[in-house]
């Protein structure tokens, strides 16, 4: 419900950033001025991505002393920053073909990480066995109501900033961001597009059988996003409000990074995944606005590793530190400014 995401979002607040919308591409047709796309700025999120609001929402509501997951990365560096400095336990199962530098932080972080052999699927398998085993609290990457009512917290945001977007373009993987977005929206106007990799549309064959279908593993580019099959809680939110779905190559990901890039926004691959579905619609015609997800990159990472710099402000001996990647953004837009180009 509508009400979970605003209950995430006043338990959230001290631990996550708002994130600024940022300028995407320029609006273009008669009597049409600013910015048609917008680029909700997930990648200066603390931790990284936007997992940091759905791994805050269960940390801080469920209170587990020891805490198990799934993840390809990004949740996991979440889990581990938020919940390590509490004393919290949290172990991070990573897939075949993880990135090391993410593995690598969530250890930095406090994190411990079990590695398997094989894709998702095998993951989440080992996760709940070691949660069952140990005793830990199972929280998965996306099939969470706690974790999809974080992440609603997204939705929550851009609405606030930009009541009158037409379209939202979100990247989907287990489908939490997704459900998380239809959440917040279900009572709004706004039209959803999910955007999945061309080698894993788990989501876009599920709701043309009406049910979740699990997928061969998929070495896509976007590996934050190569879930193999739709998480149940997530599934029936997005089956009842998604507006269209559409799959984007490996080479329209790497060119919607590259073109991020040059815009001074640093995101990993998965993180322009949104950034190629609005590319390939061709939205300069309306306002909309496509989130960038993550930018833990590699360099971001390894940037994150360096010796510790009590002048640097990701240095990990601050208990302030932002926590976020490398970047060159341009300055966030208010929302005076906003209103000004609409």
């Amino acid at each position: 419900m509508p009400a979970d995401v605003e209950r995430a979002a006043r338990r959230i607040a001290p631990y996550a950033r708002r994130t600024p919308l940022l300028p995407g591409l320029p609006a273009q047709g008669r009597r049409r001025s600013g910015w048609g796309l917008l680029l909700k700025a997930e990648h200066l999120q603390r931790s990284g991505s936007f997992k940091l609001r759905g791994a805050a929402n269960a940390v801080l509501a469920l209170g587990a002393r020891g805490i198990v997951t799934g993840s390809s990365g990004n949740h996991g560096i979440a889990l581990a920053r938020l919940a390590a400095p509490m004393g919290v336990r949290v172990t991070v199962v990573l897939a075949a073909g993880t990135s090391p530098a993410k593995a690598a932080r969530i250890r930095a972080l406090g994190g411990r990480t079990v590695s398997v052999r094989g894709g998702v699927a095998e993951r989440e398998e080992r996760a709940r066995a070691l949660a069952e085993e140990t005793g830990a609290v199972l929280v998965p990457s996306s099939d969470h109501e706690l974790v999809v009512a974080g992440q609603g917290t997204v939705a929550r945001e851009i609405l606030a900033d930009v009541p009158d977007v037409r379209t939202l373009y979100v990247p989907v993987g287990g489908g939490g961001l997704l459900a998380g977005v239809c959440l917040a929206a279900r009572d709004h106007p706004v039209r959803i597009v999910g955007v999945e990799p061309a080698g894993t549309p788990r989501y876009a064959r599920s709701l043309a059988v009406g049910r979740p279908l699990r997928l061969p593993p998929c070495d896509t580019v976007a590996d934050g996003l190569r879930a193999q099959a739709p998480g149940e809680v997530p599934f029936t939110v997005v089956q009842g409000r998604v507006d269209d779905l559409v799959a984007v190559s490996d080479a329209e990901i790497l060119t919607a990074t590259d073109r991020l890039r040059r815009l001074g926004v640093e995101a990993e691959p998965s993180g322009a995944v949104a950034f190629a579905g609005a590319l390939r619609a061709g939205t300069r015609r309306e306002r909309a606005v496509a989130v960038v997800s993550g930018g833990n990159t590699l360099a971001a990472l390894t940037a994150r590793a360096a010796p510790s710099d009590p002048n640097n402000p990701n240095n990990p001996n601050d208990p302030n530190a932002a926590d976020r990647p490398a970047h060159r953004t341009a300055p966030p837009r208010t929302r005076p400014e906003l209103e000004e180009t609409r």
